[in-house]
């Protein structure tokens, strides 16, 4: 069982660029609520994908850098990365079956 490894942006380049596997990375904020109705959905696809993905999490407000670079313009935000490129990119709340769609897509052997 995976889980959801919470990073800085000191900790981006070495944690999602660095990385073999796509690494789908969740922006959120403590302040925000519509995070919190996206985090259970986040963590399922850290568990269930585990064995194909890597998922982390960054919260917006300490890590301008990174949200400022992948252009992050509301929360929550995701970024599927892999081999250093965004693949996809969403802002919002997406409902669980849109994720599955998206990770699907780009997941498959």
């Amino acid at each position: 069982m995976s889980s959801v490894t919470t990073i800085s942006d000191q900790e981006f380049e070495t944690e999602v660029l660095q990385t073999n596997q796509p690494v789908l990375v969740y922006f959120w904020a403590s302040w925000c609520g519509p995070c919190r109705l996206m985090s259970p959905t986040i963590d399922w696809a850290a568990t269930t994908y585990s064995d194909r993905l890597k998922v982390v999490k960054m919260e917006v407000d300490p890590n301008p850098e990174t949200v400022k670079q992948y252009q992050v313009e509301g929360v929550p935000a995701l970024r599927l990365f892999q081999n250093q490129e965004v693949l996809e990119a969403s802002e919002g709340v997406i409902p669980k079956q849109k994720l599955i769609d998206i990770l699907e897509n780009h997941l498959s052997t």
